[in-house]
């Protein structure tokens, strides 16, 4: 059984890890040590399960309401493995006894990271452990001093639990409403925020600055440039926007609507999906921003969902050299490979079809919903965001399956799951180029 599966096309492994996470994790969540008073159905536990595997934050139950020390336990660890990817931990234990990579493990490691040429496999997975450990540790340590100055109850497991989920992007939280009571708490609000877009920006591109820094490397790649620059103007762009639409930010002080403001186009870019102000209630214009945001999505190789920002902008640089006349696509004066440019239009086309056939899906099976809630609920599964307009605990049963499903997908990636289906020997250049 154990041959025959490590047999697999890398692709189709990538799915099978994901679903054993998946699969274990409802196990687990169904044991009755679990729960808190009531019992929680199956569908629910397995919604949970692959909510937390897949990074989204998307939750049928309230967390805190309904799952007891260890449910919570076990859904921390679910976000911690699904954030850092399948097989890299066992891939790093291997390494630290100093022991060779099994070539399957390799495999995987550069789908699950969409590691482009002249990435070390081996220097990454280190680089992934040890830089989340580092980075989950600090923003642990900071939200526990910032969470016992806001007086909250147990204040070092919110502290531990809450970084965990931001830094993996997965939106999940301790408190019934989210983060709405720290609306204008500006030092949770730049945690969170920092953490984030640490696990959203990707591994990647922190680990190309530390071996810029080392001297390992001379100049940062183009990959880390688009990245940068993507995330940065997109958040710039949202944030301003988001400020000067929304009616119910107009109300609030200056300070607050800024905060406010930036913070919520910074979880639907991140999609980590936390909120400090109640999405339900945005009217229609900033609604459907943050639909655009979400779909854009974060970047290759981090924790966080979506079309990915490298994706977006070898579309964007596709259109303004069709409308300049021009014949190459160039970054900073590198021209970028017409079979990367492909599979940037591929995952978009491929993306768009799954978001569509879901979101109608859902539009079918929730006839009584209002039109927008459906279609965020579905971007936000999709993209593994978890901003919901409070739709999600009131699915029927089969739009929950619906909603698994896109999770599912999104955590692994549309195209990488497009592929999976149809993949029958390893394909080098299709691999390499998983990172656009």
């Amino acid at each position: 059984m154990r041959s025959r599966i490590q047999s697999l096309h890398p692709l189709k492994l990538l799915l099978v890890g994901y679903a054993f996470y998946i699969t274990v994790g409802w196990i687990v969540l169904s044991l009755p040590v679990c729960h808190q008073n009531e019992r929680i159905s199956a569908l629910d536990n397995l919604f949970t399960a692959t909510s937390a595997v897949s990074t989204t934050g998307l939750a049928t139950v309230g967390t805190p309401d309904s799952y007891s020390f260890w449910g919570e336990a076990t859904i921390l660890v679910m976000i911690q493995l699904g954030g850092i990817g399948y097989m890299t931990l066992g891939s790093f234990i291997l390494l630290a006894r100093k022991r060779e990579l099994p070539s399957t493990n390799k495999e995987i490691a550069k789908l699950t990271f969409a590691m482009p040429e002249g990435f070390s496999v081996r220097g990454l997975l280190l680089n992934v452990v040890l830089f989340t450990a580092v980075i989950e540790i600090c923003g642990a340590v900071c939200l526990f001093f910032a969470f016992r100055a806001a007086s909250i109850e147990d204040p070092l497991w919110q502290a531990i639990f809450h970084a965990v989920s931001a830094f993996c992007t997965a939106g999940f939280s301790l408190f019934p409403n989210g983060l709405e009571q720290f609306a204008s708490n500006f030092w949770v609000n730049a945690i969170i925020a920092i953490l984030s877009l640490s696990g959203a920006i990707g591994f990647l591109v922190f680990s190309d600055f530390f071996w810029s820094f080392t001297g390992f490397r001379q100049r940062r790649t183009l990959t880390t440039k688009i990245i940068l620059h993507a995330t940065f103007w997109t958040l710039v762009v949202a944030w301003a926007l988001l400020f000067l639409m929304e009616p119910s930010y107009r109300e609030l002080p200056s300070e607050e609507r800024l905060l406010v403001s930036g913070f919520q186009a910074m979880t639907a870019l991140t999609t980590v999906g936390f909120n400090t102000t109640p999405i339900g209630e945005f009217s229609a214009a900033p609604t459907f921003l943050l639909l655009a945001i979400m779909i854009i999505g974060a970047s290759p190789s981090g924790t966080g969902g979506g079309l990915k920002s490298t994706s977006v902008s070898a579309a964007f640089a596709t259109v303004y050299s069709t409308l300049r006349g021009r014949d190459k696509i160039t970054f900073w004066g590198v021209e970028v490979p017409q079979h990367r440019l492909l599979l940037a239009f591929a995952s978009i086309v491929f993306y768009v079809v799954i978001f569509f056939v879901g979101a109608t899906i859902l539009l079918l099976l929730q006839s009584g919903s209002m039109f927008e809630d459906v279609v965020l609920e579905a971007a936000s599964a999709l993209g593994t965001v978890g901003l919901s307009r409070g739709l999600t605990g009131d699915l029927e049963p089969l739009s929950k399956v619906v909603v698994i499903a896109l999770m599912f997908i999104g955590r692994v990636g549309p195209i990488t799951f497009g592929l999976a289906l149809f993949a029958s020997e390893p394909d080098k250049r299709r691999r390499d180029d998983l990172a656009v």
